[in-house]
């Protein structure tokens, strides 16, 4: 994937907009975004589709329900996977991107897992009964206001707040934080690992820097994922790994992802390895 954006600038701009105004995105842009999608892959090996719902088109019908989390969005993006390994993460990794792309552009985007009608969502952008169907989000621009639930929900989350360097990233095992200097030519892009967005803002991914590279592991916070039929963080893992992917792509820095670069090294209760990035 060819990057379209500055990242940092887009890491910045992008926010969960819940609150969207009646400024209709126009033709041009919507096919624009649509290229841009269809011009997409991931480091993990499994195939993102994609769905796009227009609710100005569902004349008559009944309006799909977000149980009140989203006001005024007409557009969705929705995805769709196959049961395979790192599918999840596939998925965290191309939406997320989508998403930076359209802050780059003005337009808001809104994780959302858990709140929607999924089952009816499901229906209108015409998802396979033999897809995962684990996450959309609205996309337009922001109101000029925000409504009061969502005020209370950025709240109750603290979504402008990270985690400090110290509880996220290490060096060569879990004992010894990670420190700017010896994250080198590396810290850009583990901090805007730190600045990714992740659901409830629980921040799941820690990264064990050695001399092999970047190590990231998820933190399972305890029955979060009970809720769902498949391990929700792991999308979240998708979303850093893009954060990750773009800001060393921006630097010129050289390296892929692997599945199978485990290190021996132990880790705490509740962690569980997931990918490493390597150089080339």
């Amino acid at each position: 994937m060819n990057i379209q954006f500055p990242v940092q600038e887009s890491v910045n701009a992008r926010y969960s907009v819940r609150n969207y105004s009646d400024r209709p995105i126009d033709a041009e842009t919507r096919q624009a975004i649509e290229d841009f999608i269809s011009s997409m892959d991931n480091p993990f090996a499994s195939q993102v589709k994609f769905h796009y719902l227009d609710q100005n088109a569902m004349q008559g019908q009944e309006k799909l329900g977000t149980y009140g989390v989203i006001k005024g969005a007409k557009q969705y993006i929705g995805t769709t996977i196959k049961s395979e390994p790192e599918a999840l993460e596939a998925v965290g990794y191309e939406l997320e991107a989508v998403m930076l792309y359209l802050a780059n552009q003005g337009i808001g985007t809104c994780w959302l897992g858990g709140t929607f009608d999924r089952a009816g969502f499901a229906s209108a952008m015409n998802v396979g009964e033999d897809e995962i169907f684990p996450v959309i989000t609205p996309y337009g621009y922001p109101a000029a206001k925000k409504h009061v639930k969502e005020v209370m929900m950025r709240k109750l989350i603290k979504a402008d707040q990270r985690k400090d360097w110290k509880e996220l990233f290490f060096y060569n095992d879990f004992n010894t934080a990670l420190t700017t200097a010896q994250a080198g030519e590396l810290e850009f892009a583990l901090e805007m690992v730190r600045l990714a967005p992740s659901a409830s803002n629980k921040q799941p991914w820690r990264v064990v820097l050695t001399d092999t590279g970047c190590h990231f592991y998820e933190y399972k916070e305890p029955g979060y994922s009970d809720r769902f039929p498949y391990d929700i963080q792991r999308i979240d893992m998708g979303i850093a790994a893009c954060h990750f992917d773009l800001a060393v792509k921006e630097k010129n820095i050289a390296g892929h992802f692997v599945t199978d670069n485990k290190p021996d090294i132990i880790w705490p209760a509740n962690i569980e390895y997931v990918f490493s990035w390597v150089r080339d």
